[in-house]
Order: structure tokens, then C-alpha cells, then sequence
């Protein structure tokens, strides 16, 4: 539990109908749903209360049946955000912490990191993880969110372009990927999910865009560690051969 006066919420957005890979989040990896690992994960962290935030019964069954707490929510949810927002509103808490459904392996201390960061006196509105990434590894990858961050931490913009481009006879700087693990205040979340789709956000189809295009600041958290996030049965497929490497080194 965190020993902070303020209070915080991890929710775990978790969605039966993912285009790419319908059902996902009950997938079986290692002998466990997909949704158990993420739930795991959380458990081991400082907040103070972890919910799973579905539009399915039957992901309601299956957290239960492991022991875990999870809500209803509608089914017709623009985004996760507005979904952990519709269960967080319902909640005592300060700071919300949206934990993707997708990543069984994201890591404890990574959303202990962002639940200090956020409880600090002076904490921020909202924060987010990022990870340095070789330009080789990520430029050229429009599924690759990309960041660039000022000398604060404070993020200046996500894009899926390789940023910030590096010009012939240019110095290159570190290229960073964004991880999307957010974490928010109670009215900064509440005012978010209030705001119009904006333009940048349409064009790159990256709801972070709506909070920079609306003047909210997002400070980053930087991390080396890794995790992989599943959206595609491909992916479950990679997951599935790392757990083995890392029982079998």
C-alpha cells in the first residue's frame, strides 16, 4: 500500500473486441489469461486499489476467478481512457493509473516510479512512460510511437514520423518510444475525456495529442526496461518464447 496521503487507483482497460486480435486479453499465455499476468504485475506495485475496467462479462468471470476485483463499463467507449474514466469516477482516489490489458510483463517498479512521480508535491497533471530505443530499431516504424521530450522531462510531442529527424550533417540526439502506461490526476483524466477529438490527434490517430493540442503538460518517465505488449496472435507468440528463454537460460 502506498504510505502517500494521496490515494491511487491502478485500472485495467480491457476490451474483448481489439481489431487485431479479437479476445485478447483471455488469450493463454504460460497457462494463464492474459488479463491474470497484467493483474499480477499490479498487484506488486504501490497503488492502493486495482480494478479491471471490461466491456465483457465473461473477462468479469475470469478476473473473479482468479481472485481479482473488475467493473462493467459501456460498450461503447471511444477510447480507454474514457473507459478507465468511467470506473475511476465511481472510485476514492487522486491518482488513476491506466495499465494497459495487453501487458503481461510491464513492470511494477516502472508504475512505481510514475505513482511517486505523481504523488509528489509537486506532481504534474499527467505522466507517461518512454523507453530510448536505437533509430535504427524504431524510425521507420509507423507503429512505433515516437517522442521528443524537452530538457524537463515534459513531453513536446508523440508522433509515428521518425522524430526528431535527423538531417544530413545533423548531430543526432536519443530517440525515444513511448510506452503507453498514463497516469493522471482525478481532474486532469476528468477534463481529458471531456475534450473534442483534436486535429493532430485525427491525423496521427494518438489521443495524447488532445491533451498537448489543450495545453496539458505530460512529463515522461524514462525506463530501459522491456515488456511486450500483445496485438497480434504473432505477439503472443514472441511472449510465449520469452517466458520459455527465461525459465530455460
Amino acid at each position: 500500500m502506498s504510505q502517500n496521503t494521496k490515494r491511487t487507483a491502478a485500472i485495467i482497460p480491457a476490451r474483448m473486441a481489439s481489431t487485431r486480435f479479437p479476445g485478447k486479453v483471455l488469450a493463454n499465455l504460460g497457462g494463464k489469461p492474459i488479463i491474470q499476468w497484467v493483474w499480477e504485475q499490479a498487484k506488486q506495485t504501490k497503488a492502493d486499489e486495482i480494478l479491471v475496467a471490461t466491456d465483457s462479462p465473461e473477462v468479469v468471470e475470469c478476473v473473479k476467478s482468479f481472485g481479482g476485483n473488475a467493473c462493467m463499463t459501456r460498450p461503447d467507449h471511444p477510447s480507454g481512457s474514457d473507459r478507465v474514466w468511467e470506473a475511476a469516477s465511481k472510485l476514492e482516489c487522486d491518482t488513476i493509473i491506466n495499465i494497459q490489458g495487453d501487458e503481461p510483463f510491464v513492470s511494477p517498479s516502472v508504475i512505481d516510479e510514475l505513482i511517486d512521480l505523481m504523488n509528489a508535491p509537486d506532481g504534474p497533471d499527467m505522466a507517461t512512460v518512454i523507453v530510448p530505443e536505437p533509430r535504427e530499431k524504431i524510425a521507420d516504424n509507423p507503429n512505433c510511437v515516437k517522442v521528443v521530450i524537452g530538457s524537463d522531462g515534459t513531453a513536446l510531442y508523440f508522433s509515428r514520423a521518425p522524430i526528431p529527424f535527423l538531417r544530413t550533417g545533423g548531430k543526432d540526439t536519443t530517440m525515444y518510444r513511448h510506452w503507453g502506461i498514463y497516469a493522471y490526476t482525478r481532474s486532469a483524466l476528468e477534463r481529458f475525456v471531456s475534450l473534442p477529438e483534436g486535429k493532430l490527434e485525427q491525423c496521427e490517430k494518438l489521443e495524447q495529442l488532445r491533451a498537448l493540442e489543450n495545453g496539458m503538460q505530460i512529463k515522461t518517465v524514462i525506463t530501459r526496461k522491456e515488456s511486450i505488449g500483445i496485438d497480434t496472435p504473432d505477439d503472443l507468440n514472441e511472449a510465449e518464447e520469452w517466458l520459455k528463454n527465461r525459465k530455460n537460460p
